[in-house]
């Protein structure tokens, strides 16, 4: 297999895998620990899955940036 198509390849998979881990870390702690539904009103909880969910959505497009625009 030619080399540009390994490391596209490569890529896919480290971005793939990267956001399965995000998606399964994000919904274990929004389902599970019941902290993305509001109830009466809104808790520490609440406030802190939340936080989270931003500052992590920016790192996770921080490291693909960096995956799919990094000079070779």
């Amino acid at each position: 297999m030619e080399p540009e198509m390994v490391a596209f390849l490569k890529r896919v998979g480290k971005s793939l895998t990267i956001a399965f881990c995000w998606l399964a870390i994000t919904a274990t702690a929004a389902i599970k620990g019941d902290n993305a539904f509001i109830g009466d009103h809104v808790n520490i909880g609440n406030i802190l899955f939340y936080l989270w969910l931003i500052i992590s959505i920016v790192i996770l497009i921080i490291i693909f940036r960096k995956i799919w625009f990094a000079k070779a």
